[in-house]
């Protein structure tokens, strides 16, 4: 079970969204030997090469975090620019860690390299089961399973503001709310903020650093031109 598995949207709207992550054994009667944290920052360090959107540590946040400004301009400007090397430096504990990409390649090249690393941790993908089946044929590992979300009870393909819960559920704990999100949409109509500007500053507030800032900015985009 992953808080990934719940992100709203048909299958073509997951072009862009990758999440590849590793989870270590909770203990000895698990199965767990070796260093899982020496295993998963090994992980996190090799995902950093391949141009992730971002990578996050579950404990510690992602490569956006929430600023400690009381003025609103603390959520736009310079403090949005990712910082991967925050994620990587300040990772603790073992845990969840997980690493976004927005690119085929990329992901697909992450995958097969992780698979030659043998770090001894699992790793799971969250995205399309097309895109999943896909990474794992390019790293000629055959697919172990399948976790499969029955979405929402009365959410349709035809749900008004249905880009509002896309955007909130690409956080798995809930911490980038349907009211945000509709919030950053009114911006972006009335030209408040541009697509990027809102899709980085609800990044943010994602406390585990899954929040893909590419598929929102497509998001924003369509909100922007009025697409339904």
């Amino acid at each position: 079970m992953t808080n990934t598995l719940h992100r709203y949207g048909k299958a073509e709207t997951f072009v862009d969204d990758y999440i590849v992550f590793s989870l270590p054994a909770k203990s000895k009667a698990a199965g767990q030997t070796g260093d899982a944290l020496a295993a998963q920052k090994r992980f996190m360090t090799i995902a950093a090469q391949y141009h992730p959107v971002s990578l996050g540590d579950a404990l510690h946040g992602g490569a956006l975090r929430p600023t400690k400004s009381n003025s609103i301009f603390g959520h736009w400007g310079k403090r949005n620019r990712p910082n991967l090397k925050k994620v990587l430096d300040g990772m603790t504990k073992a845990g969840t860690m997980a690493a976004v990409f927005d690119n085929r390649a990329n992901a697909e090249a992450f995958v097969k390299r992780i698979k030659e690393e043998d770090l001894g941790i699992s790793v799971n993908i969250s995205s399309s089961i097309e895109n999943a089946k896909n990474a794992c044929k390019a790293a000629g590992i055959p697919r172990h399973s399948i976790a499969y979300s029955l979405g929402f009870e009365h959410v349709g393909d035809n749900t008004p503001g249905k880009q509002a819960i896309m955007l909130s559920t690409m956080c798995g704990h809930g911490m980038v709310s349907i009211n945000l999100a509709q919030k950053m949409m009114s911006f972006v109509r009335e030209n408040r903020r541009s697509p990027r500007e809102a899709a980085e500053a609800m990044s943010r507030f994602c406390s585990c650093g899954i929040f893909n800032t590419t598929r929102a900015k497509r998001i924003l985009e369509d909100v922007r031109i009025g697409v339904k």
